[in-house]
């Protein structure tokens, strides 16, 4: 079971970037995928998380309202769109699976079984 992260860059504040996460080894469907992010010096945050189903979504508060994640089952990928970056948005965002179909609240990186190898997001002021 393999996640790659990617799309991350530099964008100033108030832009936009699309992450993907990507799997290999099996269906990204059958699972519930959440985002994690981690700035320098902080802990590992969960930032969003949908259902195998997609029926169910979360947000933490911090991105709520400008982020959006989905699921593309033809290209086994999800997606996280964050719109209006912000400065303190800045970090290694990480997707993972938490080997079930639905997202454990909150989310605690230890609840996700596996990792993609993250992808850097700046958002200069």
């Amino acid at each position: 079971v393999q996640l790659q992260a990617s799309g991350g860059g530099l964008v100033q504040a108030g832009g936009s970037l699309r992450l993907s996460c990507a799997a290999s080894g099996f269906t990204l469907v059958d699972y519930a995928i959440g985002w994690f992010r981690q700035a320098p010096g902080k802990e590992r945050e969960g930032v969003s998380c949908i259902s195998s189903s997609g029926g169910s979504t979360y947000y933490s508060d911090s991105v709520k309202g400008r982020f959006t994640i989905s699921r593309d089952k033809s290209k086994n990928t999800v997606y996280l769109q964050m719109n209006s970056l912000k400065p303190e948005d800045t970090a290694v965002y990480y997707c993972a699976a938490p080997g079930i179909q639905i997202c454990y609240l909150p989310m605690f990186p230890a609840d996700f079984r596996s990792w993609g190898q993250g992808t850097q997001v700046t958002v200069s002021s």
